[in-house]
């Protein structure tokens, strides 16, 4: 068996590849990424800008359960009644502040299929749009739950790419599975805040 032979020039286009590439500079964390005082205020981040939630810094009680809805993070966090159970979920976001609603409201409904409807402000914009049942081609997903908030609603998707993008006119999506998983804990009447 041979070795392999470098060549002054394979070394010289490696180096200047090297030299090229971007360099991602170390971040220094702050001392409250560590503190696990929960409520706290401390706003606390990981390497990617991701900011963690905690339920009693939006919710005086934690009541049938707790979500909350961070469009900047793109992300929900739930907390079930009990607070035994706390799940983080990779969510698309509306694709523009004007069309996010941020605020306090609850789960009103839930549906399993459910049917899309364009609302009138998407009729206006694309009158050829029309009501979609329950299946493949249905922009809701497998599952929704429907915010007291006319048109708001967190649902599954079955175009993935949209996941951690802001895809949506308005609601919050998850993948199809999460949702499901989300729908099975989160009764009606539980707390919503989207920020």
């Amino acid at each position: 068996m041979t070795a392999p032979r470098y060549s002054r020039r394979m070394l010289l286009g490696a180096v200047g590849a090297a030299m090229v590439l971007p360099v991602v500079p170390a971040r220094a964390q702050s001392s409250n990424l560590t503190d696990p005082t929960p409520g706290a205020g401390n706003v606390r981040h990981n390497a990617s800008s991701f900011t963690t939630q905690h339920w009693r810094d939006h919710f005086d009680t934690l009541g049938a359960g707790a979500i909350v809805a961070d469009t900047g993070s793109r992300a929900l966090f739930f907390w079930s009644g009990d607070g035994n159970t706390h799940r983080v979920y990779p969510t698309s976001v509306p694709k523009t502040d004007a069309l996010t609603k941020r605020g306090y409201t609850s789960i009103v409904r839930k549906k399993v299929g459910p049917s899309w409807t364009p609302t009138p402000s998407q009729l206006e914009r694309f009158p050829d749009w029309e009501p979609i049942g329950p299946g493949p081609n249905n922009p809701l997903g497998t599952h929704a739950m429907y915010l007291g908030w006319p048109a708001y609603i967190i649902h599954g998707t079955h175009d993935t790419r949209k996941i951690g993008r802001r895809s949506s006119d308005g609601c919050i999506g998850l993948y199809n599975e999460k949702i499901a998983e989300l729908f099975q804990m989160c009764p009606v009447g539980t707390q919503v805040r989207v920020i």
